[in-house]
């Protein structure tokens, strides 16, 4: 564990918004554990400059001119890209909120999350877990419904598996706090999402809220 709490998170900001900039880089140097390696003012810049950087995580602003967060998303993806994005926006009913999960965002914020729960996100995020406030979850609900997949519940051990994912704990945590294979998590997994009508980890956290599953 000594080792983890040595470990310095780098980061990149792309925001179109230089007091955004500002204030995210101040906030994070100012905190032990990470690095603001650059900045962008739009997506196009942001690939670029994280193919330069490769930064641990990128905090990604959706709508900008010059090129939007999603489109900057999807291309670091089909890049193959180690950097892990986690997308921070003002709009709390932001259309391109699911596309950007989508297109391989690990997580959602809103700026106005407070100091410590932006930076527990950056540390998840950089580990590879899902993070999605509860907040920003019961606003994806309306575009990850699927009404035929209503009726289906999940079994006791399906929703341990789904409580963990809600807190962020990863596939191999989930397999030892249960004490089952990784195989068998990541069955459980399929099955979550067939029944919630979810694509993903987000998704299906997202949904667990909106039906009470998740407190």
């Amino acid at each position: 564990m000594a080792e983890d709490s040595a470990r310095v998170i780098t980061l990149v900001v792309v925001d179109d918004h230089p007091v955004v900039r500002d204030g995210l880089r101040g906030m994070f140097d100012s905190a032990p554990g990470f690095q603001v390696l650059g900045e962008a003012s739009n997506g196009v810049e942001g690939v670029e400059l994280v193919a330069r950087l490769d930064p641990d995580v990128v905090l990604m602003d959706l709508r900008m001119p010059g090129g939007g967060g999603v489109a900057a998303i999807a291309e670091l993806t089909g890049r193959g890209a180690r950097s892990k994005v986690l997308v921070l926006t003002t709009y709390d009913t932001d259309s391109d909120t699911l596309p950007a999960i989508e297109a391989g965002a690990t997580g959602y914020l809103l700026k106005d999350a407070p100091r410590d729960e932006l930076f527990n996100a950056v540390r998840a995020a950089a580990d590879g877990r899902t993070v999605l406030s509860p907040a920003v979850a019961s606003r994806l609900i309306s575009r990850v419904r699927t009404p035929s997949a209503q009726n289906e519940s999940l079994s006791g051990r399906e929703r341990e598996v789904l409580e963990l994912v809600a807190k962020g704990t990863s596939n191999r945590e989930i397999a030892a706090e249960l004490f089952i294979s990784e195989a068998t998590v990541k069955t459980h997994l399929t099955h979550i999402f067939a029944k919630l009508g979810a694509k993903d980890r987000a998704a299906a956290v997202a949904v667990g809220y909106d039906r009470g599953i998740l407190g």
